[in-house]
């Protein structure tokens, strides 16, 4: 079996790795060679509206799937021409754009924070006003790690909000006043078989992924993220792995928004369930039964950011896990590997979980 993946990231570099024990052979696309994913697989450089390339690319893969939901929707629909493309282009559509992904969200019965449409200031004008400050000015695409959105308290911030990300769509959101984070991912196989993995309570720095614990002590919520996904899969009959992020809220969730791919929520499943994140989606997009999905501890996941600790000093500590990502150049903001760890408790991974983030 042979998996063309569109993005050569982190995420392409696992789904990668995750393949080759079961026999699949993974090629990446990127904008260039220089990537993680193409120091473990075959990679092909070239632009992501480059059709014909794309074209050649699909037609030597049985599949084709991508690791990034910045990739055209055009590209995916003529890949389709001659390849099977999962998940299906249409969720991806939806997710690229944050006024569409809500509006899904509301049609499906999906609860989400109040929100409107904004192209002008009079939009934003009368959207505070009717859904009140504070709130979020955030662009409909393009934006990720707290990329592209600004924070209004005031009625005074909104002008500077406005003139920072003029001249694109955008979206008001209103504030909710939530009291943690969650993340559900699962997977859906294209004969309809589902599996769902625990919920992850997720912490953010500046906007980016910083932590991760799972499973959290969701009671109900676990069923309800559960239905929510559900009714996700069937509208697009999806297939593959779907991540949907939650702000927790008098005790029910909201939903922020989805990410159809694997997702940085998911990485302590390589190492904290019986099978990982890469694995089923693998499992899932080549028609095979996909795995038991159950934790096999209490894992911990801690993003590296801007810089990596010394390899000696996180290998030294018993039951951490590092993950280098083989980025070439380290900057600010930018996720150059992770560490994950699983114990037999909830307060032992906690406390795992603080002394690496002093390593960190």
């Amino acid at each position: 079996m042979k998996v063309a993946i569109l993005g050569a990231g982190q995420l392409g570099r696992m789904l990668a790795l995750a393949g080759y024990p079961l026999g699949i052979a993974c090629e990446l696309y990127d904008q260039t060679a220089e990537t993680p994913g193409g120091q473990v697989a075959k990679i092909t450089a070239g632009a992501f509206d480059d059709y014909r390339k794309l074209t050649a690319l699909a037609r030597r893969a049985d599949v084709v799937t991508f690791d990034w939901e910045n990739v055209p929707v055009e590209s995916l629909r003529v890949i389709l021409r001659s390849t099977p493309v999962y998940p299906q282009p249409a969720a991806l559509e939806v997710a690229q754009d944050r006024l569409l992904e809500k509006t899904a969200f509301g049609q499906l019965g999906i609860p989400t924070v109040g929100f409107a449409a904004v192209n002008t200031r009079a939009d934003l004008d009368a959207a505070a006003l009717k859904l009140g400050l504070p709130g979020i000015l955030k662009t409909r695409r393009f934006g990720y790690d707290g990329k592209g959105q600004v924070r209004i308290h005031r009625a005074a911030d909104m002008g500077r909000a406005f003139a920072a990300l003029a001249g694109q769509p955008l979206i008001y959101e209103s504030f909710v006043n939530f009291s943690r984070e969650v993340s559900l991912i699962g997977v859906r196989g294209s004969t309809g078989e589902t599996a769902f993995y625990p919920l992850t309570e997720n912490v953010h720095e500046q906007g980016i992924l910083a932590t991760s614990r799972a499973p959290c002590r969701a009671g109900s919520l676990q069923a309800s993220a559960e239905r929510y996904m559900r009714s996700i899969f069937k509208k697009y009959k999806y297939v593959g792995v779907l991540a949907i992020e939650f702000f927790v809220a008098n005790g029910r969730l909201i939903a922020n928004e989805m990410a159809p791919r694997v997702h940085n929520s998911g990485h302590w499943t390589i190492e904290g369930a019986r099978t990982s994140q890469f694995e089923n989606h693998l499992r899932a997009i080549c028609g095979l039964p996909l795995g038991d999905t159950s934790a096999t501890g209490h894992a911990g996941m801690v993003n590296l950011i801007g810089r990596l600790p010394k390899k000696k000093t996180v290998l030294a500590v018993r039951g951490l896990h590092l993950h280098d990502y083989g980025k070439t150049e380290a900057r600010p903001g930018r996720k150059l590997g992770h560490l994950t760890l699983v114990t037999s408790s909830a307060r032992s991974r906690d406390l795992a979980l603080g002394r690496a983030l002093k390593l960190r």
